[in-house]
């Protein structure tokens, strides 16, 4: 007879064994057993539309992709990858995620117009997701909402075409709502990426310990956090050696005017490089959803500073270089702003704040 210990033993050794185990994924209908097991290779095939691709990993998992993955085209919410598990490694060896954005796109983004699949790729795993080249996303392209430390890096958003007007978009850039990176969540860092899309390279709406360094970012709104909203946190933004070309502004933070109980607080600023910006250097606004509107005060604002080494701002005629509109009260303490250096422009409101070492 067998007793009950010796069957509980090997069924425990049967799914450490299953886990162990290698699949490959080359259609949906590989993805129910292919998660199974813990080393994974993912062949390029089309999804088809109106359906996601969506990975519930186990713990540990490895992720190869050894193709392009392409998307059906149908207006439906999406979204189009949804990744989850715990201490995974995602290695995309330079293969893409090519989400069919012209079929999309028509100068709207969220705003109206067609349903757009958003966001195209959502993470919500820890670990590892690296060499990732995303193209063409409908709208936002990168969700992340971890719960436990995540390193994004070697990734490629490309939305250039979006650039250009296409037969729906009435003369405008056809891609919009593009956002590079979606974050909320915590102990974040994303380094070494190249973004070109037609929104926010980053925008933080909640979240700690978050890192964006060494990253590219051309054509958008720039590195934003917010828009903030009631009750949530931000806290511990560390922006460093980041490269901003042809974009609204280098850096923004956001609140909405009617928002309370939210801190945005010790965000730090160091090393970056700016040109061609188009609006602003520097924008921080408690009026949102209006620029430079009458301010709320429900959104405390701190410790907002520029560290060694400097951070190189110009930009365009007409531009300004600094504006800081706070509500009486709610942007507080003394913001150190002696290693940001704007060129170009011409000088901005700063409201309700107290920056120093920054002469414009």
């Amino acid at each position: 007879m067998i007793s009950i210990n010796t069957v509980f033993s090997l069924l425990a050794g049967a799914i450490v064994a299953n886990a162990a185990c290698s699949a490959t994924i080359s259609s949906l209908s590989d993805v129910a057993a292919a998660v199974k097991c813990t080393s994974i290779t993912l062949n390029g095939f089309t999804v088809p539309a109106g359906e996601g691709l969506t990975l519930s990993l186990a713990s540990g998992t490895t992720v190869t992709m050894a193709g392009d993955i392409l998307f059906g085209n149908k207006s439906w919410a999406g979204p189009l990858f949804t990744v989850s598990g715990t201490s995974v490694t995602f290695n995309g060896n330079g293969h893409k995620f090519d989400g069919g954005g012209p079929f999309y796109w028509d100068g709207q983004g969220l705003n109206g117009g067609t349903t757009k699949p958003d966001p195209m790729m959502k993470i919500k795993m820890s670990g590892t997701f690296e060499n990732v080249h995303v193209v063409n996303s409908p709208a936002r392209v990168f969700s992340v909402g971890n719960d436990d430390p995540l390193t994004l890096t070697g990734l490629v958003i490309d939305n250039s075409q979006g650039d250009a007007p296409n037969s729906m978009s009435k003369g405008l850039a056809a891609g919009h709502n593009t956002d590079g990176f979606d974050v909320s969540a915590s102990d974040v860092t994303i380094s070494n990426n190249q973004v070109h899309n037609q929104d926010d390279c980053l925008a933080i709406n909640k979240g700690s310990n978050i890192v964006f360094t060494g990253n590219s970012c051309t054509g958008g709104h720039g590195i934003s956090i917010g828009s903030i909203s009631s009750g949530v946190t931000v806290s511990g933004v560390v922006v460093s050696g980041n490269t901003i070309t042809n974009n609204d502004q280098a850096f923004r933070i956001k609140t909405d005017a009617t928002s309370t109980g939210s801190t945005v607080t010790n965000v730090t600023y160091s090393g970056n490089t700016a040109t061609g910006l188009r609006q602003f250097g520097v924008l921080i606004d408690q009026s949102y959803p209006s620029t430079l509107g009458t301010p709320g005060t429900g959104v405390v604002i701190s410790d907002i500073n520029f560290v060694a080494p400097v951070s190189t701002l110009t930009v365009n005629s007409g531009a300004d270089q600094v504006a800081v509109n706070c509500g009486k009260g709610s942007c507080t303490g003394t913001w150190n702003w002696s290693n940001l250096k704007v060129s170009g422009g011409t000088s901005g409101p700063i409201t309700n704040a107290d920056v120093t070492g920054f002469t414009q």
